[in-house]
């Protein structure tokens, strides 16, 4: 009967109708939503001090979730990641600097291993499954260089915001997202993850998938293959031909048409022969050649990628 009476009484709380303990509305409330909310005591000792917003704002998020047994944040506040920090704790003697916390993140963090160990204990079976020896551990990157802990929402776990994360280190590649013909990275459409295993995967380049051509095909299903006729560097690897992030030629190519055809077919007496910009047809004879028209070699092979028609092995049709 208690138990009904509370949760007829809480309704009527969150709906604003009777006043919240402590004598302040409900929708005074619901502007905070910490507010009224008691600090585990083994947290309190640090905020004693520790009470900036940068700081506090972890609260806001999954670390500081106090009921949440998996943190151990109820049981050992700031200490489930930065260490019992005894020493810290204690005051220093007059004109020493205080000693540092056990366990430091960030810029100046523990230099021994054991501020990624401490993120590993409880995420090792995910982010950590292929972190030793990747291309990012390997460069002296802890977690902290790319997570925020103590934040509202961690900015790279958003889709729009994760590629300004990566373009802290990874600046010519943002700058390729930025040419005429790339893949919408900066709209949020398609983010590092989908293509990267950023905490290292199978595949070279941090790619989520054992080869090139398996992550293009995760999403160009229509070019995976196999084909009656397959055009080879396009069955080897998509990168002989296009820059997955970005290019001033369509689209995404290396370099513009037919001159990156004419890398490797010269035929003689075929319009695949070398030709210049002077080349166009005019209306007058003789004229250029129509090979420099509109997608020049693709306006007869069209299909480059490869080609299931019994008479497609020129991948015209």
């Amino acid at each position: 009967m208690f138990a009904v009476g509370l949760v007829a009484v809480s309704a009527l709380v969150i709906a604003g109708l009777v006043p919240a303990p402590g004598g302040q509305p409900a929708q005074a409330q619901a502007e905070d939503p910490l507010a009224g909310y008691v600090l585990p005591e083994s947290v309190q000792a640090c905020t004693a001090c520790h009470e900036e917003p940068h700081v506090l704002s972890i609260l806001h998020g999954p670390h500081g979730v106090s009921e949440d047994p998996r943190s151990g944040f109820a049981q050992l506040g700031c200490g489930s990641c930065h260490g019992a920090s005894e020493a810290h704790m204690q005051r220093p003697a007059r004109g020493e600097p205080r000693s540092p916390p056990d366990v430091v993140f960030g810029p100046h963090r523990t230099d021994d291993g054991r501020a990624d160990a401490m993120c590993l204990a409880c995420h090792g079976a995910s982010a950590g499954m292929h972190w030793q020896g990747s291309e990012h551990e390997v460069a002296d990157l802890s977690c902290a260089s790319c997570h925020t802990s103590h934040a509202f929402s961690d900015p790279v776990l958003d889709r729009s915001g994760e590629a300004l994360v990566c373009a802290t280190c990874h600046a010519r590649t943002h700058a390729e997202a930025l040419r005429p013909s790339a893949h919408p990275m900066l709209d949020g459409q398609v983010a590092c993850r989908d293509c990267h295993a950023v905490h290292g995967g199978p595949g070279p380049g941090l790619l989520s998938a054992n080869t090139v051509n398996e992550n293009c095909t995760g999403c160009h299903a229509e070019f995976r293959g196999p084909f009656l006729w397959e055009h080879p560097p396009a069955a080897e690897d998509c990168l002989a031909c296009h820059v997955p992030h970005g290019s001033v030629h369509r689209p995404l190519l290396v370099k513009r048409t037919p001159w990156l055809c004419q890398d490797c077919h010269m035929a003689q007496f075929h319009p695949s022969a070398a030709l210049s910009g002077t080349g166009l047809p005019g209306e007058s004879l003789p004229s250029g050649s129509q090979s420099m028209l509109g997608r020049d070699c693709m306006n007869c092979h069209v299909h480059v990628h490869g080609s299931n028609h019994p008479s497609g092995p020129g991948t015209t049709r």
